[in-house]
């Protein structure tokens, strides 16, 4: 009989370890206090889901979106490569630019001291708005929106902060629904970690393009004012006052999720209401790399 009861004790702890270990993969910061089914069930504690993990709405949760951050910040820091042709050379290789033309650009950009050699060769009239949009868009490999594209945004497009659109000069063109694929055209370039953003808040596919900056800012202006469910926050002191902030909306609209992401210099916030527009908080925090990181490429060295 004892023989049989320490067999019995040592399946049972096995089985108890292997538990643990399948628990943990699945929710590996899951709040404490939900785990505990009986404190969960006498309490009934409000819950929020954040990075694949559900905690406790009044104990916990502060402390899990300071993780969070610290994670996503860590993610912000990668950068892309800086490889790229330079844009004077690729608009010289397509015969749309003579090599005095690109001295006397380069020349007039040294002088000012400022100012992207694109810009300086279409105010010489040495190459048109188009021309040179092609040209960038031949430097991030990806197709040129014309001008004169009658593409329109169905009802069913995810939202897009009007604030991250104005700030990485972007503007969402087309939504395939049966494939949940945004379309997103740039005026600068190409920001990658922004489009990561996106899918990772919408869920959605995206696909970047270049467009003439008029263009762009053409529809950026037309867009309405922002929205009741956005709010931007230009400078939050530290990791603590961004928990407070974050919790203090959630638990005020009740949210079902939140999630997180790096835009430049602001952490996009996704508050997620079950049948409800979700609510964006986009909060800059002072130590953060200024928007854009990317578009050096379409400076001087360019």
């Amino acid at each position: 009989m004892g023989t049989a009861s320490l067999h019995f004790d040592a399946l049972s702890l096995a089985w108890r370890g292997l538990w643990r270990r399948f628990a943990a993969h699945r929710e590996p910061q899951a709040c404490i206090h939900f785990q505990q089914a009986w404190h969960r069930f006498r309490s009934r504690p409000r819950v929020v889901l954040l990075d694949g993990s559900r905690y406790c709405m009044d104990r916990c949760l502060e402390q899990a979106l300071g993780e969070a951050l610290r994670r996503v910040r860590s993610l912000s820091r990668r950068k892309d490569s800086a490889h790229r042709i330079p844009l004077g050379l690729l608009l010289l290789s397509r015969q749309q630019l003579t090599a005095e033309q690109l001295r006397i650009a380069l020349e007039a950009q040294r002088a000012a001291g400022h100012g992207r050699i694109g810009d300086w060769v279409q105010s010489l009239g040495f190459a048109s708005e188009l021309q040179v949009t092609a040209a960038i868009a031949r430097q991030w490999s990806c197709p040129v929106l014309r001008p004169n594209s009658s593409l329109t945004l169905t009802p069913a497009a995810p939202p897009v902060p009007i604030a991250l659109l104005e700030a990485f000069c972007m503007i969402p063109v087309n939504y395939v629904e049966a494939t949940s694929s945004l379309h997103i055209a740039f005026a600068e370039g190409i920001d990658y970690t922004t489009l990561y953003a996106i899918e990772q808040m919408t869920g959605c596919h995206t696909e970047p393009c270049m467009a003439a900056p008029s263009f762009v800012h053409a529809r950026l202006e037309a867009l309405p004012s922002r929205p009741e469910h956005e709010f931007v926050f230009e400078c939050v002191a530290d990791t603590a006052e961004f928990s407070r902030i974050v919790r203090s909306y959630a638990a005020r609209l009740s949210v079902s999720e939140i999630r997180l992401a790096a835009c430049g210099s602001y952490i996009w916030v996704r508050l997620i209401r079950r049948t409800r527009t979700p609510h964006d908080l986009l909060l800059r925090l002072p130590h953060l790399p200024s928007i854009p990181a990317v578009f050096p490429f379409l400076a001087a060295a360019t």
